[in-house]
């Protein structure tokens, strides 16, 4: 099982917890997992395509996965996901 860190603003949709577990063997597998015990995330972690949201960053032991294999990237026993959420705006 992987450890999955929780920003905040995806808190309330697991619960409000700040850290879940969820199996699978590839980034994608966990984060589908993850969707799929709690169904609020689904639609903020991945767009109808079934990719990662663009405004969605996911960090495996620190290192981000889309300069890795993406969903496809393999996960071990005890590794931990970061969900970190980009943010914008600003004045002007």
């Amino acid at each position: 099982m992987a450890k999955i860190r929780i920003p905040p603003v995806l808190r309330a949709s697991v619960g409000g917890e700040r850290e879940v577990v969820a199996d699978g063997a590839s980034v994608g597998e966990v984060l589908r997992s993850l969707a799929t015990e709690h169904p609020e995330t689904k639609g903020q972690l991945f767009g109808a395509d079934g990719d990662l949201n663009r405004y969605v960053n996911v960090y495996l032991n620190d290192e981000d996965v889309r300069v890795l294999d993406g969903l496809e990237t393999p996960v071990g026993e005890g590794d931990s996901l970061v969900i970190l959420p980009a943010m914008a705006g600003g004045s002007r």
